[in-house]
C-alpha cells in the first residue's frame, strides 16, 4: 500500500493504520510518501503531523464512512463494474437541464432511492440531470456547499458505489450527469486543509477561500484541477458546474477556469465523450464563456441569474431587494434579448455599474442556463417557498413557455414540472450546538434584515425543516399538478420535434413587448405567444399563423394577431402545412 499526502510545512508526518503510526518520508516538493504492506479489503488511514495528536483525515480522501472529521478509507474505483461502455456522451447545445438534490428528491433520500425516478425524467423530456453537491459535509442532512472534502462522496446518500450506480443507471436511460462542486470555499466544520499546507487565502462570504495565486499555489491549484478530473475519469460524470466562481481570488496570468477548461478538453479528447463545465458567476462577464482561443476562460455555459430575475419580477411583482432594478419597463424583453440586463449599467443593489454586454453575433445561447427556479432562488427565500406558492399554475407555465422555448439552455428545479407544493427550505445538520447555534442565529438575522419576522424563518437545524423539504410525489396523481406535468412534457417534446426552438442563435432572436404585458418569440417561423397579463389580449403578429402547435388555454386567430386568455400562451407556426 503506497501512502501520500501534501505538507509542505510539516518536519514530521505519520499515517496511522490499525498496524500503528507508520513515518512517512518527505520529497522536494513536500510530498510525504510511505509504502506499507497491503493489508485485506478496506483499509482505514489518518494523517498525524508534527507533534499533534490528532488524527487527520486525508484532504484527498476517496471515502469517509464514520464523517468528516474520521479516518479516510481507501477505495478502489477500478472494483465497480460499470455498464456504460456504449455510452457516447451528451452535449450541452439543445439539451434540457434538471437539477435536483438527493436527500430531498425522494423520501428515502439515497442515490438508490433517485435511480427509482429516474424514468419519470426520461418521460419529461430531460437530457442532463445536475445533482447538487454530494462531497462530504458534517452531518446528515444539508445542501452540500459546506463539503470539506471534495473527493468523497457523502455516506449518507449511499457513498461512492452508490454514486457510481446512479450515473450508470442515468447513461443507461440516456440521461447525462452534471455534478455540483464547489472549489470557492470550505464549510466551517472539518476543514483541516490548513493544517496541512497553504491551502487557505482570506475568506468570502460562506467560508475560507483558497490560495489560488499565492505562494505554494500550484499544488492548491492541481488539488482542485485533480478533484474536477476525478469526477469525470472515476465517476463517469458529464458536466460540472462550478459554484460561484466569481469568488475564486486569482491574479495569475491565467486564471483557474482557464487552466480548468482546457485539462477538462485535454481529457474530453481521450475519453472520447463530451465534458462540459458549467459556472455560476456573478459577474456578468461574457468572457466566463468565451472560448480561450479569443482570449475567454474557455467554459462552457454559466447561469443567467438576470434572467430569472426579470422572469420572476413580471410573474410575481416583487421588487424588493436585488429585484428592484427588473421592475424597470422593458426589462424582461431587454434581458431575453440581450442575456444581462446589467450590461456595464447601473445596479442599485450593488450601488455601481455592473457587467459587460454579450455579443450576440458572436456567442450562442446555449452558453447560458436559463430557468424560473433554482435551489438559490427558492432556497433562499425565507419560506423556501417555489413560484407555484407565488402565482397561479396558468402564470407558471406562461414562464416555462418562455423558458423552454428560448434560445438559452433550460433548467429545471426538481418538482417544478408539477408545481410541486412542497416548498425547499435551507437545512443543515451540524452535530456541534455552538456551530449549529450560529447558523440558526445568522439565517434569522439575515432575513430579519430583508424584512421578515424571526417567525417566518424555519430553524434550519430542525429535522422537520429537511422533512419538509422533500418532494411528495403523490401530488402527481393529482388533476392539477397532472396538468402542469402533461404541458411541462408537451414544451419539452415541442422543443425537440421543432428545431427552431433550440436554436441558439441570438441574433437572429426577436422579442416583441407591450406593457398589456404580452411577449412574442420569433423562433423561425414560429412564434412563442404569452400573455402575461390578468385579462384577454390581442397580439399584433408579423406572419399570418396558421397553425396552433401547442397552448396553455384556447386561442383564436386571425389573420395578422392572435387572442389569448389571460396568463396564457400559444405556440404558432406561420408557414402553411405543405400538403395542405
Amino acid at each position: 500500500m503506497r501512502f501520500a499526502v501534501w505538507a509542505p510545512e510539516r518536519t514530521r508526518v505519520l499515517v496511522r493504520l490499525d498496524s500503528g503510526d507508520h513515518p512517512m518520508s518527505r520529497d522536494d516538493g513536500g510530498w510525504w510518501h510511505a509504502s506499507l504492506p497491503d493489508a485485506p479489503g478496506d483499509v482505514d488511514y489518518a494523517f498525524l503531523l508534527d507533534d499533534d495528536p490528532t488524527p487527520l483525515p486525508d484532504p484527498r480522501s476517496a471515502r469517509q464512512p464514520n464523517g468528516v472529521h474520521g479516518p479516510s478509507r481507501r477505495y478502489d474505483h477500478a472494483a465497480f463494474e460499470w455498464s456504460d461502455h456504449g455510452w457516447t456522451g451528451r452535449a450541452l447545445p439543445g439539451s434540457v437541464v434538471y437539477e435536483l438534490h438527493i436527500g430531498t428528491f425522494t423520501e428515502a433520500g439515497t442515490f438508490d432511492a433517485a435511480v427509482e425516478r429516474l424514468d419519470h425524467l426520461v418521460d419529461l423530456g430531460v437530457d442532463l440531470v445536475e445533482v447538487m453537491p454530494v462531497n462530504s459535509f458534517d452531518g446528515v442532512a444539508g445542501w452540500g456547499y459546506d463539503g470539506v472534502l471534495w473527493g468523497a462522496v457523502h455516506e449518507p446518500y449511499g457513498g461512492p458505489t452508490a454514486f457510481k450506480r446512479l450515473v450508470d443507471a442515468c447513461h443507461a436511460r440516456g440521461l447525462g450527469v452534471v455534478l455540483d462542486v464547489v472549489y470557492n470555499h470550505l464549510g466551517p466544520s472539518g476543514a483541516y486543509l490548513d493544517r496541512f499546507g497553504p491551502y487557505f487565502a482570506g475568506r468570502n462570504d460562506w467560508g475560507p477561500g483558497l490560495n489560488l495565486d499565492g505562494a505554494g499555489s500550484d499544488e492548491v491549484r492541481r488539488y482542485v484541477v485533480d478533484n474536477a478530473l476525478g469526477w469525470f475519469r472515476d465517476f463517469h460524470v458529464d458536466g460540472l458546474r462550478l459554484d460561484a466562481v466569481h469568488a475564486l481570488v486569482d491574479r495569475r496570468a491565467t486564471h483557474l477556469l482557464e487552466e480548468l477548461s482546457a485539462e477538462v478538453d485535454a481529457l474530453s479528447a481521450g475519453l472520447r465523450r463530451p465534458l462540459t463545465l458549467i459556472a455560476e458567476s456573478d459577474l456578468n462577464d461574457p468572457a466566463v464563456v468565451t472560448a480561450r482561443e479569443a482570449g475567454g476562460r474557455g467554459i462552457a455555459a454559466q447561469w443567467s441569474d438576470d434572467l430569472h430575475h426579470s422572469l420572476h419580477v413580471a410573474l410575481t411583482g416583487e421588487k424588493q431587494g436585488y429585484y428592484a432594478d427588473f421592475a424597470a419597463p422593458g426589462a424582461l424583453p431587454a434581458t431575453l434579448r440581450g442575456v444581462f440586463f446589467h450590461a456595464g449599467t447601473w445596479s442599485s443593489f450593488r450601488g455601481r455599474t455592473h457587467g459587460r454586454k454579450v455579443d450576440t453575433a458572436r456567442i450562442p445561447g446555449h452558453r447560458f442556463l436559463a430557468y424560473l427556479q433554482t435551489h438559490d432562488q427558492v432556497g433562499n427565500r425565507a419560506a423556501g417557498d417555489r413560484i407555484s406558492a407565488l402565482v397561479s399554475p396558468d402564470r407558471q407555465l406562461c414562464a416555462a413557455a418562455i423558458v423552454l422555448c428560448s434560445p438559452y439552455t433550460p433548467m429545471l428545479f426538481m418538482g417544478e414540472e408539477w408545481a410541486a407544493g412542497t416548498p425547499w427550505q435551507f437545512f443543515a445538520s451540524f452535530p456541534d450546538p455552538a456551530l449549529a447555534e450560529a447558523v440558526r442565529t445568522g439565517r434569522r438575522r439575515e432575513f430579519g434584515e430583508h424584512g421578515w419576522g424571526e417567525a417566518e424563518v424555519p430553524d434550519p437545524m430542525d429535522p422537520a425543516t429537511f422533512l419538509r423539504s422533500k418532494l411528495n410525489w403523490a401530488e402527481l396523481a393529482e388533476p392539477r399538478h397532472r396538468e402542469v406535468h402533461e404541458l411541462y412534457r408537451e414544451l419539452i417534446a415541442l422543443r425537440r420535434s421543432r428545431s427552431e426552438l433550440a436554436d441558439p442563435r441570438l441574433d437572429r432572436f426577436v422579442v416583441d413587448a407591450d406593457e398589456h404585458p404580452w411577449l412574442v418569440l420569433h423562433r423561425g417561423a414560429l412564434r412563442v405567444v404569452c400573455n402575461l397579463g390578468d385579462t384577454e389580449a390581442r397580439v399584433p403578429l408579423d406572419r399570418e399563423p396558421h397553425e396552433v402547435l401547442l397552448a396553455s388555454a384556447s386561442v383564436e386567430l386571425a389573420p395578422a394577431a392572435v387572442t389569448l386568455p389571460a396568463a396564457s400562451f400559444a405556440v404558432l407556426d406561420t408557414e402553411p402545412d405543405p400538403a395542405d
